[in-house]
């Protein structure tokens, strides 16, 4: 049944990826009209979300926000898909590393770890392997049917990139170490991990959650060099991506330090433009449930 049905969904994926942008993005209106007016996908969870972050904002406000956000999700998601046929050429003028010298001194030295959110276009970073020498890995968790992962690993692997699990990153890592290659690692770090295996609980939006912090102890432990990904939309197509350094040395920070970082640029950015966040994630579900000491 997987391979079926990834025979029957490859030859539409191809189709989008190889339209020119005029008609993938009316494509993408189109498909925006299904999700958002005829199905309603989870329309009710982001507005939830949305109420929740931002109290202060009126229902007019909210819906507004969540219906740009349907937009922007339909565009982001088309793009991924399309990035099976963009070009290097393309994919530099439509997604522009304003600092890239950031990276470039840094791996000189030792690998590094970057930092994003589910926020912008985060399948278009792996082009930032275009502009450095050290191998680049995109950390990934897998999908259920495995053709479609597959075909998601032979994406983000352009541009010099190489997926990775989660539980490969460390291991990869200190293989590295040991044979002299430094490493760039793309992490995306806002997901909400279960309640029962939570090591830190702190606000996101205001909002006490657990926190998932295994990017951080990663970098302490193995002394990576932490920057944060800061991903704008410019304008529709186009993205702009800007390196915030965290530290040098992973093992020089404080206990919990590396996270807070994240959390806060993330924030900043949701505030700025937060249509461009992925509200359909259930990132605030488990924000009644901190223990009593947390609370």
């Amino acid at each position: 049944m997987q391979l079926l049905v990834f025979i029957l969904a490859y030859p539409f994926l191809w189709l989008i990826s190889i339209l020119p942008f005029r008609l993938f993005y009316f494509i993408s209106d189109l498909i925006f009209f299904l999700v958002y007016h005829v199905v309603g996908y989870r329309k009710e969870v982001v507005y939830a979300n949305l109420k929740l972050v931002f109290p202060e904002k009126s229902k007019t406000e909210l819906v507004t926000i969540r219906k740009d956000f349907y937009h922007h999700m339909c565009d982001m998601f088309l793009e991924m898909v399309k990035t099976m046929g963009l070009s290097k050429d393309e994919v530099k003028k439509r997604y522009n590393v304003l600092n890239i010298e950031v990276l470039q001194e840094l791996e000189k030295k030792k690998s590094i770890l970057v930092l994003c959110s589910h926020y912008a276009n985060w399948e278009w970073n792996v082009s930032m392997n275009n502009y450095v020498e050290s191998k680049g890995y995109a950390v990934y968790q897998k999908i259920g049917n495995k053709y479609f992962d597959q075909l998601i690993k032979n994406i983000r692997s352009r541009w010099n990139t190489t997926p990775i699990t989660q539980n490969e990153t460390v291991k990869t890592v200190v293989r590295n170490e040991q044979l002299g290659i430094t490493g760039i690692f793309g992490m995306v770090s806002d997901q909400s991990p279960m309640v029962a295996k939570a090591q830190y609980w702190s606000e996101f939006m205001g909002v006490k959650v657990p926190i998932f912090n295994g990017a951080e102890v990663m970098a302490r432990k193995l002394d990576l060099a932490v920057v944060f990904l800061k991903v704008s939309k410019v304008k529709r197509g186009y993205y702009q991506a800007e390196f915030i350094p965290i530290t040098n040395a992973g093992k020089q920070t404080e206990k919990n330090e590396i996270t807070e970082t994240f959390l806060r640029e993330t924030e900043k950015q949701i505030r700025e433009r937060p249509e461009h966040y992925l509200w359909t994630h259930r990132r605030w579900k488990h924000h009644n449930k901190a223990p009593n000491e947390i609370q």
